[in-house]
């Protein structure tokens, strides 16, 4: 039976070996639910980077949108932001269009994940997909918590809790102190769970910068639960 783990930090990441595994990369608030809405609402494919100056360079290079975002706020100069409601806005149509992005925490760790077999991106959005994705792989599977310039974060290991959760029948969930920890923060919070992180710092960071509308939209369960993007060749497209 394959196994489910958490790395609760890409700090970590040194501590696990990727190879054969599927990575599952969160960053709930907010680039992993951004890039899930953003090829939900028919963005082409996406290229995430670590940096600004690379994020520029590939929306020259290819033509596409440009996306970026440091300490919670949008980066200026960029067609776009870190908000998943930047793709829901009839003003500026995205369909068709190819985009690049890089954020704060999650396109980093996206990119310190490029060892694994398989590397998607999950959110709560997208969370029967990614379930669904890694039962057909029948691999162990770790999910990598973007968390907060390395440090942890509670959203992103509570989304790890909800996928054990998901996967409990076809995957051992409970070899791992990590993912048992997720677990049972899953279900504490899995009643209300805007509720339950409301307590969580990142949260109150995100709401102090007014964006508690991103906030309630990426818990949103399901909502896009047939889009899994995946890492094909240096981009992520639709599986």
């Amino acid at each position: 039976m394959p196994k489910l783990d958490i790395c609760f930090s890409p700090e970590l990441l040194p501590l696990y070996d990727l190879r054969g595994q599927v990575a599952v990369i969160v960053d709930i608030l907010r680039a992993s639910s951004t890039i899930v809405t953003a090829l939900g609402e028919g963005v082409t494919h996406v290229f995430p980077v670590a940096s600004l100056e690379e994020c520029t360079a590939y929306g020259q290079q290819h033509g596409c949108l440009t996306a970026a975002e440091r300490d919670g706020l949008p980066a200026p100069g960029f067609d776009l932001g870190n908000s998943p409601f930047g793709f829901l806005d009839a003003m500026r149509p995205v369909r068709g269009r190819a985009l690049t992005i890089s954020t704060t925490n999650g396109t980093a760790a996206l990119r310190r994940s490029l060892a694994a077999a398989e590397v998607v991106v999950g959110s709560f959005l997208n969370l029967a997909a990614v379930a669904n994705f890694a039962r057909e792989q029948q691999r162990d599977v770790l999910v990598v918590c973007a968390g907060w310039k390395g440090r942890f974060c509670l959203e992103d290991t509570v989304f790890g809790g909800a996928l054990a959760e998901r996967l409990s029948a076809d995957f051992d969930v409970r070899s791992s102190d990590a993912t048992l920890a997720a677990l049972h923060l899953w279900e504490q919070g899995k009643a209300d769970l805007p509720a339950y992180l409301l307590q969580s710092a990142h949260v109150r960071r995100l709401n102090s910068l007014e964006a508690s509308k991103d906030f309630e939209f990426c818990l949103r369960v399901d909502s896009y639960a047939n889009v899994l993007p995946v890492w094909r060749e240096d981009r992520l497209v639709m599986a």
